[in-house]
């Protein structure tokens, strides 16, 4: 793990911290402004399992799935999950990366608090294992199995949690530098 925090240590610069911050956030875009509400046209009122962070039942899943009707399926398939593939990979370097580099800024190379920048990498990681779930259920619709969506639900669970402690962190480091830049030009 040390090994893995120094390479990057190494590469988080400000500059390719940017670079991939901006690539993250134009599929991230993408997704919120056309592939999510393509999928979402087809079911109304009916949140995807990508955004329902408190997970979901099995009864809901079927009952999304039903209201998705084949072609909401398959552009959800289609459209929405290869997207789905390409951002959480960009998310768990970028955002990775991003916290090296803020603390670098407030602590030393040899801190344990670096050990915090695998909060986006377990998030990636279990929304890529939500993303062949998902594909699972579509698949196999209207035979869904009940296991797939319990698992699939803790996966978006873990993905929402993981997710929501790097904010909190990613929020908390940069308030820090701030009142430290504060301090500094008082």
């Amino acid at each position: 793990m040390n090994h893995l925090i120094s390479m990057a240590q190494r590469h988080a610069t400000g500059k390719l911290v940017t670079i991939l911050f901006a690539m993250t956030m134009v599929v991230y875009i993408t997704m919120l402004s056309y592939s999510i509400p393509l999928v979402s046209a087809f079911a109304p009122g009916l949140p995807l399992f990508d955004l329902s962070p408190a997970g979901y039942s099995f009864a809901y899943a079927n009952e999304l799935l039903t209201a998705l009707g084949a072609e909401g399926r398959d552009t959800y398939l289609n459209t929405q999950l290869p997207l789905d593939f390409i951002y959480p990979g960009l998310f768990s370097i970028a955002y990775s990366l991003m916290l090296i580099w803020l603390l670098g800024k407030l602590t030393n190379a040899s801190s344990k608090l670096h050990y915090l920048a695998v909060f986006p990498f377990l998030a990636g990681l279990f929304d890529y294992a939500e993303n062949i779930l998902i594909i699972k259920m579509i698949n196999s619709f209207p035979e869904v199995q009940a296991s797939i969506v319990e698992l699939a639900s803790i996966f978006t669970l873990l993905k929402s949690s993981f997710t929501m402690v790097f904010f909190v962190v990613l929020t908390v480091g940069f308030l820090v530098l701030l009142k430290q830049k504060i301090s500094k030009n008082s």
